[in-house]
């Protein structure tokens, strides 16, 4: 016989307030991931002008690089990457038992060297933007 489970309104939309910094490193991991799959179609597409041209290419870097809004889609992709490498080491001491009882405080470290890695690269990114 099966067994049926209560499990609450599925337009609970107030539930991510219960979520716990576990939940919210899952979460993160999942986006950061996604971003990072969607940036490689791009930077395929962006390197895939190099064969319709010597200068094509070249052309098509500088007109990007001259965008503001590229530019900080960069930072924002380096905290992506940042974040995603740094989780992704997290977890791998998880597996493997190292840090079980500290997950919160690593995944709490993780968002904070990520912010000071992409705070002290900020000034190289926009480096000429102004």
């Amino acid at each position: 016989m099966s067994q049926s489970y209560n499990r609450g309104l599925v337009e609970d939309f107030g539930r991510w307030r219960e979520f716990t910094a576990g939940m919210w490193a899952w979460i993160f991991h999942k986006f950061s991931g996604w971003v990072l799959i969607g940036y490689l179609f791009t930077h395929i597409a962006v390197l895939s002008t190099a064969t319709a041209g010597a200068n094509a290419y070249t052309d098509t870097i500088q007109g990007l690089e001259s965008l503001l809004l590229v530019r900080v889609m960069e930072v924002g992709l380096l905290a992506v990457a940042v974040f995603h490498i740094l989780n992704g080491v997290r977890l791998l001491f998880v597996d493997l038992g190292v840090g079980l009882e500290a997950q919160d405080k690593s995944f709490y470290a993780s968002l904070l060297v990520t912010a000071i890695i992409v705070l002290a690269s900020i000034p190289t990114f926009l480096e000429g933007a102004f």
